[in-house]
């Protein structure tokens, strides 16, 4: 377990958030989650993408997801925005009774800098971004150069996902 941050440097780190709801108004939700985090300590919203309608993932039978991606400068520390990132979720009434249930919220810490992270609870980059349409898509929409280290550039990565199903509402 370890952690590896960038140097440090004047200002706060650019991180990138998914942002996932698949109950309720789930477009409600994915709005007060863009405004909380612009409100959270030390940290700004710098860009947001569009929303986009997805099926899940690994069921069946479950609403289809609105997914989108936040990017934000923050000074707080990796864990530090995790934690503030699991309050959100909980203020929106997130359960977590099952891995794959459906959610009011769901927030996933992508990208932090360019930090390659591994502590419990916490890895960075996003383990499993590089394999999903509902990250990449909207990611590629804000930050198409971004690097997912040990994976590559994002606009690199869409091709392999372009078989799963996913809709950029208006």
């Amino acid at each position: 377990m370890t952690e590896h941050r960038p140097p440090p440097g004047p200002g706060p780190v650019r991180a990138f958030v998914a942002l996932g709801a698949n109950l309720g108004d789930a477009a409600a939700a994915l709005d007060s989650a863009f405004a909380a985090l612009d409100a959270l300590p030390a940290t700004r919203l710098v860009g947001r993408s569009s929303l986009y309608r997805t099926a899940p993932v690994g069921v069946t039978g479950h609403p289809d997801y609105l997914n989108a991606v936040a990017a934000i400068d923050t000074a707080l520390a990796a864990p530090d925005l995790l934690k503030a990132l699991l309050d959100l979720e909980s203020s929106h009434g997130r359960r977590r009774e099952t891995e794959l249930a459906p959610r009011t919220l769901d927030l996933d810490l992508l990208l932090y800098g360019d930090a390659t992270i591994a502590l419990p609870g916490l890895e960075v980059p996003h383990p499993r971004m590089h394999q999903r349409a509902f990250v990449l898509a909207p990611l590629a929409e804000i930050a198409p150069d971004a690097d997912i280290p040990g994976r590559g550039r994002v606009a690199d990565l869409l091709d392999a996902v372009r078989d799963q199903r996913i809709e950029r509402l208006p």
